[in-house]
């Protein structure tokens, strides 16, 4: 029989091969350190430690990429691409730990932190009046409410009581696990909605899907911590900032004394300016680095980081090369170790792509990011149209669970 490509690339998987083989599966955890190999960026490493690094990664059949200046040292820092298993960075790091200079601890520490949140798999996110929100490799769906009269896509406007009501019911029977309640757009360009016109909209939305929907998680879209405040007063579970906490200084507060769960968005701007021009040296990194700091920012104002979900902010002051690039590499996220959501529904840059200038023509672009998202197992995805969504992640599950 010819040979063939066979993947692996998650623990069932692996656990499917060793079934298959007749291997012994107490094997499993030594092949799950082997069964892939993960590169990993790491900016402005000194050059001496960059050398050690790649030497002991060769020793160990890795290797590194490095500046073509690294080893004579004409430079004195290198941005490096390790290349290994899980096994291969274990022994690194302890062979680090002998090795407190140049950096190399640092490196070690971003090493061991990085390994430790890429293999995380499972989240139970608590929430204030129930148990608790289940994550994982299944992707869930969050729907959009919208409450304002000038959101993007006009088919999904909500103007009464009633198709409140009817939308949200509907919505929760064709799938959606999370409602996300908004009433400022965020659209490029949108102007900012006051805080007095914002309660009146958001808090009678809450109250009336807590009384319809006691068993659906609501989730309230503002940057302002007094909406999240008296929304969450009112049964609200989840504040979906679209500032990551930086517009106004009191949510953090919010956040923390009221046990509501946050989801941190990364936003260049704001809603009035993120498209004039925004550009990115390396979008990666400032994601990481932005994630990084909100995170810490959050446990030192008392969150507890099994409250945390991320946002990369799709369409949020980036380009359409760099919404691709994020979408492209979702798994770079994975080594912050908290749940993603990611929001492209029917968003310009899907426009742009097929040339569509009507929101309403972009199904089919985001039925594919939908599916992207699904087979990189995010966690989360906020999107208009759940009936169909909710077929794709079905479909994408049967696939990932396909044996041979």
């Amino acid at each position: 029989m010819p040979a063939y490509l066979y993947k692996i690339t998650t623990p069932q998987e692996l656990a499917q091969a060793v079934m298959r083989i007749g291997a012994d599966p107490r094997s499993i955890p030594f092949f799950d350190s082997k069964k892939e190999i993960i590169s990993l960026f790491i900016s402005d490493v000194d050059t001496r430690a960059a050398n050690v690094i790649k030497q002991e990664m060769l020793s160990r059949s890795g290797d590194v990429i490095v500046h073509k200046n690294s080893i004579d040292r004409q430079i004195d820092k290198t941005d490096i691409i390790l290349l290994g298993t899980k096994k291969q960075y274990g022994l690194l790091s302890a062979k680090l730990e002998q090795m407190p200079y140049w950096g190399l601890d640092m490196v070690k520490a971003q090493l061991d932190d990085f390994l430790s949140s890429f293999s995380r798999q499972q989240w139970t996110v608590p929430l204030p009046g129930r148990e608790h929100l289940a994550l994982g490799n299944k992707t869930i769906i969050m729907g959009i409410m919208n409450l304002t009269a000038d959101s993007f896509y006009p088919a999904s406007r909500i103007d009464s009581d009633k198709e409140l009501r009817d939308r949200a019911i509907e919505m929760a029977n064709k799938g959606a696990v999370i409602l996300d309640i908004g009433a400022e757009s965020t659209r490029p360009g949108a102007e900012r909605v006051s805080l007095d016109q914002e309660l009146e909209r958001i808090i009678p939305a809450v109250r009336l899907l807590r009384e319809s929907l006691p068993n659906t998680i609501l989730s309230v879209d503002t940057y302002k911590s007094e909406v999240a405040r008296e929304a969450v007063l009112e049964g609200a579970h989840i504040i979906n900032d679209i500032s990551g906490m930086t517009y106004d200084s009191a949510m953090t507060e919010v956040i923390a004394s009221s046990g509501a769960a946050i989801i941190i968005n990364h936003v260049k701007g704001t809603p009035a300016d993120m498209q004039d021009n925004p550009v990115y040296e390396d979008i990666l990194g400032e994601l990481t680095d932005h994630f990084r700091e909100r995170i810490d920012f959050s446990f030192r104002s008392g969150i507890a980081p099994n409250r945390i979900i991320l946002d990369p902010g799709i369409g949020f002051g980036k380009r359409m090369s760099d919404n691709l690039l994020i979408l492209k590499h979702l798994t770079a996220l994975r080594g912050l170790g908290f749940p993603l959501m990611i929001g492209h529904s029917r968003k310009s840059f899907l426009g742009k792509i097929n040339q569509q200038s009507d929101s309403d023509d972009r199904l089919e672009g985001t039925l594919a990011i939908s599916a992207l998202c699904a087979f990189q197992n995010v966690q989360i995805i906020r999107v208009h149209d759940i009936e169909k969504n909710m077929r794709v992640i079905n479909t994408i599950n049967a696939v990932k669970e396909a044996q041979l």
